[in-house]
């Protein structure tokens, strides 16, 4: 039996089952900030796409969709308090029928928001919960924000600081990760991609970019870290590099246990969030895993994350400043893959996270393939819709978690936003 595998890159026989828009199936990313953030945040690879989008850098180049500025991220739904509405039957059954295969492999939340003053939601095993695999790093930049806020009450420029100016090294924590991160030298204009390695130096803004643009697993379990310590230390982090070992080396691990679970469970009661329906359970990398004890399993269901979605454009995700902040760090400005990878989509603005999981065993006439498995093939997507990007006709949000056997689930997710953006597109919209 081979070993349970996080997937987030395709491989080559992949993509050749996948013949429409192989392109965008491939190994890539997926969200990141407005191209015009550098200044902002000091994200220099929002730099170095911006110059590769003018074709001064060899990069890939963005959709139309991926070109807003930074002023045009923005939550919609401020003011608005409302939660999710009923489930529209007829909606519903308009969304099942675009589903292929058994019912029982998918679970979907979707609100069509297109007319604000008649939401349509549509749900399907909303409350199924699976592994959602890279879409519970919301939690973590959730418990981050959270850390700052606390830490800051409304103090907005002490927590921009904290994160443009605070410089983290890579150390165990980070380890291990194959997939490659886009490190760019706005003084040279060089651009490499390689996966983090030990001593690493990147502020703490860049971290977050790394663990949700090209989801890595190494940035991921930085800012776990990070967001540790700005829970115990306050006003004091970021502690010396000499003080950070200390306090993990020494901190007996029920204590450590306890400050995850301060961390990273407890700021999803807070916001409103069902712990029973949402959480990210442990560390993202096995060093941390060996470091901190986790507080069980990590799960998430579709109308869970529908709800924090709901929240972000709502400002209603730690406050609204964090909102806006998490929602332009989804806003996919890299290349484009799965859900968001649809050819459909590429003038809308696409705000999004994946995450899988799959596991394959021996099986007659069956060769396992990167996110196809036959025992396991969890695919997950959060993604928030404005189409087109400058216009915003359409506007809804979407979550699914899935697991379509023996099927190349991330074809078939960007093939299901495919279908969904046509029927949402369906429907006129509101003047």
């Amino acid at each position: 039996m081979k070993p349970l595998r996080y997937g987030k890159r395709l491989g080559a026989a992949a993509l050749a089952a996948a013949a429409l828009a192989a392109a965008a199936l491939a190994a890539g990313t997926a969200a990141a900030y407005p191209l015009d953030g550098y200044e902002e945040t000091g994200i220099r690879r929002l730099e170095g796409s911006r110059l590769a989008n003018e074709g001064v850098v060899k990069d890939v180049k963005q959709p139309p969709g991926a070109l807003l500025p930074l002023k045009d991220v923005d939550l919609r739904l401020l003011g608005k308090t409302f939660d999710l509405p009923p489930p529209d039957p007829g909606f519903t059954r308009q969304v099942n029928g675009i589903l292929s295969g058994s019912m029982d492999a998918y679970s979907f939340a979707v609100l069509d928001l297109t007319d604000p003053a008649q939401p349509r939601y549509a749900e399907h095993r909303g409350d199924h919960r699976q592994n959602i695999g890279s879409v519970g790093k919301l939690v973590v930049v959730l418990a981050l924000m959270q850390a700052l806020a606390d830490t800051y009450p409304g103090d907005v420029d002490a927590r921009k600081r904290v994160l443009k100016d605070t410089v983290v090294t890579a150390d165990g924590f980070s380890q291990y990760d194959s997939h490659t991160v886009r490190i760019f030298d706005p003084k040279t204009r060089t651009l490499i991609r390689r996966p983090v390695q030990i001593g690493d130096r990147a502020t703490l803004y860049e971290w977050v970019d790394w663990m949700l643009s090209p989801s890595s697993n190494s940035a991921a379990g930085m800012v776990m870290r990070e967001a540790m310590l700005v829970r115990q230390y306050g006003k004091a982090y970021p502690p010396s590099e000499a003080e950070i070992k200390r306090f993990f080396d020494e901190t007996p691990k029920p204590e450590l246990t306890a400050l995850y679970d301060r961390t990273f469970s407890e700021p999803v009661t807070r916001n409103g969030l069902d712990l029973a329906m949402l959480r990210q359970g442990s560390f993202f990398t096995a060093t941390g895993k060996q470091k901190v004890p986790g507080v069980g399993d990590s799960y998430g269901t579709a109308r869970e994350l529908m709800r924090y979605l709901l929240r972000i454009e709502q400002g209603r995700i730690v406050d609204e400043w964090s909102s806006r902040e998490i929602k332009r760090l989804l806003y996919v400005t890299e290349r484009r893959i799965r859900y968001a990878s649809s050819p459909a989509l590429a003038d809308a603005a696409v705000y999004f996270k994946s995450g899988s999981l799959y596991k394959c065993a021996t099986e007659a006439g069956f060769t396992c393939r990167p996110y196809a498995g036959n025992v396991r093939n969890y695919m997950n997507s959060a993604a928030i819709i404005e189409s087109p990007a400058a216009g915003r006709k359409r506007y809804y949000m979407s979550t699914l978690v899935t697991n379509v056997l023996r099927k190349n689930s991330a074809a078939e997710h960007q093939a299901l936003a495919t279908r969904l953006q046509q029927l949402i597109a369906a429907k006129p919209a509101s003047k």
